[in-house]
């Protein structure tokens, strides 16, 4: 639907362009140079991008954050519980947008005073803004990212990198990804254990009561739950979860 509502935008605006081209009381989607050799684009231009970056939105805020790792973790804890349904998927994604936004508050701050607030204030370029903005981003992600996973792309991207603060975000970006995903497996596996090993001990106390016809995931349910319960599953998982990004 965003995508739509961009090329809609983008097909006005190239249609309004000789009627905005002839009558000089409408703005022109124009580039202008400044005094320092740098350009700045027109508001029309500006709004057209923005709209165009909305697109981008969910690919950032799911691959550039910790939305992965959070979402990931939480759905292998509900597969090793046993629960098909609860937490629903809504929950599960609720859940791990405002831990996002938790964890990269930080981070979403820094880019803040350092590029929103300026920029809104008229002391930097949308370019500058921009350019600032990335680097709160880009320190965030290489600080998450194994240097086997950096070095697997740069090798296949076929480019030289002296140094890892040097890599541009087309190769740190999959990178962090990679990284995220077996971080979160690694997170799945170590609570997938505890839950395993009630469904191996309820499995072998039903096969000895020749009891083989009920299911064993029925009975460990309870147990589980119980286990969870009582060692205050929910927050470990949390704070595990904020503590493997340095928090």
């Amino acid at each position: 639907m965003k995508t739509v509502l961009t090329l809609f935008i983008g097909t006005i605006a190239l249609l309004a362009w000789p009627a905005m081209a002839q009558d000089p009381f409408l703005p022109a989607i124009t580039m202008s140079t400044n005094p320092d050799g740098g350009q700045e684009y027109s508001v029309t231009l500006q709004v057209l991008m923005f709209m165009t970056a909305l697109s981008f939105l969910p690919a950032v805020v799911i691959m550039m954050t910790s939305f992965t790792r959070i979402v990931v973790v939480m759905s292998i804890l509900r597969q090793a519980m046993g629960l098909q349904q609860s937490p629903s998927n809504q929950v599960i994604i609720g859940i791990s947008l405002f831990l996002t936004f938790f964890i990269m508050s930080p981070v979403l701050n820094e880019i803040n005073e350092r590029a929103l607030q300026p920029y809104f204030n008229e002391e930097l370029t949308s370019i500058e803004a921009f350019d600032l903005a990335k680097q709160p981003m880009h320190e965030f992600m290489l600080a998450q990212t194994r240097l086997t996973d950096l070095e697997t792309f740069v090798r296949i991207a076929k480019i030289e990198v002296e140094n890892p603060e040097d890599v541009p975000f087309s190769v740190l970006v999959p990178s962090f990804i990679t990284s995220e995903l077996k971080t979160a497996f690694q997170i799945g596996f170590m609570l997938f254990i505890p839950f395993l090993v009630i469904d191996l001990v309820v499995a072998s106390i039903l096969m000895a009561m020749g009891m083989m016809m009920l299911s064993p995931m029925i009975v460990s349910l309870p147990f589980k739950l119980m286990l969870f319960v009582l060692v205050d599953g929910w927050s470990l998982v949390m704070g595990t979860l904020a503590g493997s990004f340095g928090l």
